[in-house]
Parts: C-alpha cells; structure tokens; sequence
C-alpha cells in the first residue's frame, strides 16, 4: 500500500508536469486569481504565496486582508520581505543548532537566524534555511476558477536535508473560505518533513482611520491550555508549560485583545530577548474531547475585528498553532494598492510594528529534536511510507459584535 502511494505520487508528478503547457497565463502582475462566493483571492509560484485576499467588510467595503506585494516580481527583488503569504518548508519555524538527528546520524543544515561573530549564518535555522521553501518558485500544476495547486521539487541535500522531497499545495475558494491541503512525499531518503502557511493577517486591510494596528483584534484559543516554552532566541527548551488562567498567554479561557496584556510586565521577553509581544506556540489539545472531525467540531482559532466586523475561523488537523503579532514590523515594508488610506499623514502606507498578525497551523516546533515528545510520526518521513499530510479550512464571516476583552 505504501508503495503504491509513492507509484501515485510520481505518476501524478509525472502527469502534471506533461500538461504543464495548458496552464493558464497569470495577469498583468504575475499574479493568479480565483474565487469563491463572496471572497477571491490572488496567488504567486514564488514561494506559493497568497498575495490578496478580498471580502467585504461590515460596510460592504471590500477589504484585501493580507500582507503582500502588488506585482509578482517583488517577491524575489525585495529580500526583506518576511515570508509574506508562502509555505516554509522543508521544515517551519526554528531547528535548534541548525542541526538534527536520524537513525544515529546527525544532520548540520544551514543556519539563517541570530548570527553572531562565532557564527556569522547564525545560531539556529528558521523556516528551511536561507533558500527554504518560500524563497523559491514553485510550479503551477493546475489552476481553475476556485483552485490552484503548486508544487515544488526539493532536491537531496538541499539546505542540508537528506533526500528528495515532492510537494504539492492545493488552495480552493468556497462560501466565504479559504481552504488549503499541503502534501508532501518522500522519495529517496528519510528526512523531516513539516510545513505551515505564513500568511500575515491585518482585518481591517490597514484601512481603520483609528489606528494601522492590529493589536486590537481580538483573538480565541479555545484549545490552548498550554504553550512550548522557549529560550530568549525562541528556540524550544523540551518544557511545556501552562498558560494560566489570566496570564500573558492565556487565549483559551476567553478571547481577548491581543493587545490587552501589553500593559503586564509579563509581555516584555514574551517572544525573545528584548522583545514585547508574541511568537509563540502553542499546543492544540483536543483530544481531550475524544475522537472529533477537524472540518466541523470545532475551531482551533479565532480572529476577529470590531472595526471591519471580520471574522476568521480556523479549522485545521495540526496540534499546534503559532502566532507571530509583528513585532519586527518596522514602517519600511510599503503597503499594496488594494491597502490603508490615502493622503493621511497620520497614517503612513507602511505596515507598522505591530501592524499584521501571522496565524500558523503547523505541528510541535522542533520537534525533531525532542525525542521525548514523540513526535516523529507527524513530522519524521520515508520512501514508501505515509505522506506528509496538512488541511486546513479558513472561513470567515462578518460579526460586529465582538467578544472577549
């Protein structure tokens, strides 16, 4: 059974690239649209990256809810861009040391994250390495009216991960969702495989003449009791720790303002050295609950605002969920036309620190290495075995009445 999986895969591999020719031609922009009922949305090969995403608002305003560029080929000019809208792979967020360990032997992959003058590349390797995923142009393998799949050939070897590995990201557009389906196969040799969606979320499209920021959208963890603990350059320590009822990182007990801690000294360190603010993961434990379907028993998040009355519903079947709340943000990333105001001094067509929110669904980070944790059927892969398997359905509608604090 497990072979044949791998026969498919390649077959399909094979299949798509054949019939690659009859793919339809981006637009003027390099950009690829599809759509839904009431919702569309605009995707790039450059690190299969959602570019737009519009709906309309409370007001019947249409809203282009997330952070990207306005032509295809910023993506690859403009290196500062952090991972706007693309799928970090082979693996999402940190490896500690830059360095893993399979059957014994040990893997050094390229380091990208916090250097210092004993390690110029960096202490640790974020989102794949300094040529990850979404640094990378994808394939376009099929496009339709409501569907896009992209897929991307990484080589053994590359950035340091041993075998070859085959992807495929499918997006569709449905009733007001956005839904997407990331599998991963590989062929060649045993290597880690986990992989996420890294799209940057401001509801209110920056155009909320009260303030750009997004530290007031308020946010919902109702399965998040608990978090990975951290070391100041946010590499995970093997703790895993509570978030008590009330604290900085307690979500789960009700919804709140991500901004409604910022005032408790707790915040200040909370997403590394130096640093107020969120990055963090933290753990989806449903199975508290018994057995249950990630399409229809429940979100593992929500994120909403009163001003454009737009809410986001998460559904996915990955036990862990980061959110990053833009806190390297600085005013130098200019916003796209489809964004903010215009002729206003008070607010400039940046996106400010604290701006955006990022929305991860992923598994436990590093967990590759932390044995202990026992996670290397959801994120260890081999030829002939299991594919790499993510799904996750974003749906959203308009609710003005917001709660929580």
């Amino acid at each position: 059974m497990r072979l044949n999986l791998l026969s498919a895969a390649v077959f399909l591999l094979s299949t798509a690239l054949a019939s690659r020719n009859t793919v339809p031609e981006p637009d003027v922009n390099g950009k690829y649209w599809i759509y839904g009922e009431g919702i569309s949305a605009a995707f790039v090969p450059y690190g299969a990256s959602i570019s737009n995403l519009l709906i309309n608002d409370q007001y019947g305003i249409q809203r282009d809810i997330v952070t990207g560029f306005d032509n295809a080929s910023y993506y690859g000019i403009d290196r500062q861009h952090p991972h706007f809208g693309g799928v970090p792979g082979r693996y999402a967020n940190r490896i500690k040391n830059s360095s893993f360990e399979l059957d014994g032997v040990t893997y050094h992959v390229l380091a990208n994250e916090n250097p210092t003058a004993a390690h110029p590349d960096g202490l640790d390797t974020l989102h794949g390495g300094p040529d990850g995923w979404d640094w990378r142009n994808f394939t376009v393998e099929s496009y339709r009216n409501n569907s896009i799949t992209f897929s991307i050939v990484d080589p053994d070897g590359k950035e340091g991960f041993p075998g070859q590995v085959v992807s495929y990201i499918t997006y569709t557009l449905g009733k007001l969702t956005w839904d997407f389906k990331m599998v991963a196969i590989a062929t060649t040799k045993k290597t880690p495989i986990m992989l996420s969606s890294h799209t940057y979320w401001n509801l209110d499209g920056f155009a909320n003449n009260e303030t750009q920021s997004a530290l007031n959208h308020t946010f919902y963890l109702p399965y998040s009791g608990q978090r990975v603990g951290v070391d100041n350059i946010l590499i995970p320590t093997g703790d895993i720790l509570a978030n008590k009822r009330g604290s900085v990182n307690d979500f789960w007990s009700a919804p709140k303002q991500i901004g409604y801690s910022f005032s408790d000294p707790e915040i200040h360190g909370n997403c590394g050295f130096n640093c107020s603010g969120y990055d963090n993961c933290w753990l989806v434990n449903r199975d508290q609950e018994g057995p249950y379907d990630w399409r229809k028993d429940g979100f593992v998040a929500r994120l909403q605002s009163a001003w454009s009355g737009i809410q986001l519903d998460v559904y996915s079947d990955q036990e862990a969920f980061q959110m990053y709340s833009c806190n390297g943000q600085n005013g130098s990333m200019a916003l796209k036309t489809t964004q903010g105001l215009f002729d206003n001094a008070d607010f400039p067509r940046t996106i400010p620190k604290y701006g955006c929110v990022v929305l991860e669904v992923e598994d436990w980070i590093d967990g590759i290495n932390r044995p202990e944790w026992q996670r290397g059927r959801k994120q260890i892969f081999e030829p002939g075995g299991d594919p790499y398997v993510l799904q996750a359905s974003y749906r959203f509608s308009i609710n003005s009445t917001v709660t929580g604090a």
